[in-house]
C-alpha cells in the first residue's frame, strides 16, 4: 500500500509536491484524472490522498464519495476553491481538511505528519476476540498471538475494516494481490481457508468469515 496518493492535474505542481514527500520519506503515487486515482486506489490502496477538486471530468467530489463509500482513509483537499459552498461541500463528504492554494508546503507536511502520528495511535482493530496490531502486523485470538503471513494479515484487515458488507472476489484480489500479479485467483479461496482454520472455532462451518454464494466474502462480528 502507498504512503500517500495525489490527484493533481497539474503535473508541475504534482511532480514537486511528491518531490517534497519522498524527501519525508513517503511513499507517493500519483493520478491526474479521477479515473485514474480511483483505479489505483482500488488496486493498491491508500494511507492518505491529496485531492485538487478540479480534474478533467469527474471532478475531486466524486473521488471523495466514492472512497467514502468504501473505507476512512484520511483526505486532504487541495484546490484554489475557496467558494464557501466548495469547503462545506468537501467537508460533507468526509474530508479531512480543505486548503486552498497556494498553500505552505512546510504546514502542509506537518498536517500529514499529524494526521499519520493520529491513526498510528488507533493502530489498533478489535472485533470480539480478534485484535489486529498494525504497527507491527500481529493477530491475536483471546490474546494469544496467532502465527499469519503478510497476505493473511492484509486479508484479515479489509475484511474486518468491512465488517457486514459482502466484498466481491475480483475486488478482495485486486486489493490484496493487484490486478496485475502473476497469482491466481484461486489464490483468494486457499487464503480464506487458511484463515478460517486459524481464526474460526469450527474452520468447516464458519460464523466469522462467511461466503455469500456467487458473490465473494462477508466478515461478521
Amino acid at each position: 500500500m502507498t504512503d500517500i496518493l495525489i490527484v493533481e492535474d497539474n503535473a508541475e505542481l504534482s511532480g514537486l509536491l511528491c518531490d517534497f514527500l519522498r524527501a519525508e520519506n513517503y511513499t507517493v503515487s500519483t493520478a491526474e484524472t479521477a479515473e485514474k486515482a480511483l483505479s489505483l486506489y482500488e488496486k493498491y490502496g491508500a494511507r492518505l490522498v491529496l485531492l485538487d477538486i478540479n480534474l478533467p471530468q469527474l471532478d475531486g467530489f466524486a473521488v471523495c464519495r466514492k472512497i467514502r463509500q468504501q473505507d476512512n482513509t484520511p483526505i486532504i483537499i487541495l484546490t484554489a476553491r475557496a467558494d464557501k459552498e466548495d469547503k462545506l461541500n468537501g467537508i460533507i463528504l468526509g474530508a479531512d481538511d480543505y486548503i486552498e492554494k497556494p498553500y505552505d508546503i512546510d504546514i502542509l507536511i506537518a498536517k500529514i505528519k499529524g494526521i499519520f502520528r493520529r491513526r498510528l495511535a488507533l493502530d489498533v482493530i478489535t472485533d470480539g476476540n480478534i485484535t489486529l496490531n498494525l504497527a507491527d502486523s500481529s493477530v491475536t485470538k483471546d490474546g494469544q498471538t496467532v502465527a499469519m503471513t503478510a497476505k493473511e494479515f492484509e486479508l484479515l484487515k479489509l475484511l474486518i475494516e468491512n465488517k457486514g458488507q459482502t466484498l466481491g472476489k475480483d475486488f478482495i484480489f485486486n486489493r490484496i494481490w493487484g490486478s496485475d500479479s502473476e497469482s491466481e485467483p484461486q489464490t483468494l479461496t486457499v487464503h480464506i481457508k487458511w484463515l478460517r482454520q486459524k481464526i474460526e472455532e469450527a474452520p468447516k462451518a464458519p460464523v466469522k468469515i462467511l461466503t455469500v454464494w456467487g458473490k465473494g466474502y462477508r466478515w461478521e462480528s
